[in-house]
């Protein structure tokens, strides 16, 4: 199963979800890869510890040889070349870079957009894949939408997300009819969900009484997150007893029986 996170609205927590569902899936036994697409690198950071200088070990490597193909022929890259183990048994990584940058206008005007979604088709040996996208709706976020068979959106409950979760969700639905019949919208998280207070509740039963597919399972703030961030550790292997864990386990739980 193919999984992106996506959200064109900065600071929602996609790489947060996007990290500490794979490491739950990991710790269940699943061999688990994350991609990393946003230049930002946080998912990267934060399950290495550390960026990736060397952008031939990267995602960035993959799009580049893409782009020689063009002049030389030969065979498709392989993502397999790119893959780097986590600290965490299971849990492996595509790293971001830098480079993704400059690359991006190449990539657009040589149609490359569908070289992600060929490529994680040949990769063997993964029972979970989450893709994680940068903050707009660019090259790299549209190939992971065209190349997944899920999609999960981030809500941080505030107005002006709800009002950006219709442009989202419009999105969706485009490059589904375009270019990916067989994405669904697998559902809406709630992030930064205090439950004691007015206008989130409302907000969510506002999204909820409109008919959009918002999850039981919602994420509460807790400083615990930034804890793990600087850590470089997943919830699930820093605070395994936390509140906010046992929530995020509730939300893998959720999606998985669907």
């Amino acid at each position: 199963m193919r999984r992106v996170i996506f959200n064109q609205k900065g600071g929602v927590g996609k790489s947060t979800i996007t990290c500490n569902l794979a490491a739950i899936s990991a710790v269940e036994g699943k061999r688990t890869l994350v991609i990393d697409l946003d230049i930002q690198g946080n998912s990267t950071q934060y399950l290495l510890g550390k960026k990736v200088g060397d952008s031939d070990k990267t995602i960035a490597h993959f799009f580049k040889e893409s782009l020689s193909l063009s002049l030389f022929g030969g065979n498709n890259p392989g993502l397999e070349e790119v893959i780097h183990e986590t600290p965490f048994p299971n849990l492996f990584i595509i790293p971001s870079h830098p480079e993704l940058e400059p690359l991006q206008g190449r990539l657009e005007s040589r149609f490359k957009i569908f070289k992600l979604r060929e490529g994680l088709e040949k990769l063997q040996g993964f029972d979970s894949i989450y893709l994680d996208t940068p903050p707009v709706l660019n090259f790299y976020s549209q190939s992971a939408l065209i190349a997944a068979d899920k999609c999960l959106i981030p809500f941080d409950c505030d107005t002006f997300s709800r009002e950006a979760l219709y442009v989202l969700m419009q999105t969706i639905a485009e490059i589904k009819a375009d270019h990916n019949q067989n994405l669904e919208i697998e559902g809406i998280v709630v992030n930064q969900f205090q439950k004691q207070a007015n206008l989130p509740r409302q907000l969510v039963d506002q999204l909820i009484g409109e008919g959009l597919p918002v999850l039981n399972a919602m994420i509460s703030p807790s400083v615990k997150v930034r804890e793990s961030h600087s850590e470089s550790q997943p919830l699930v292997h820093y605070v395994p007893n936390h509140k906010l864990t046992d929530e995020y386990r509730a939300l893998h739980a959720e999606i998985h029986s669907h």
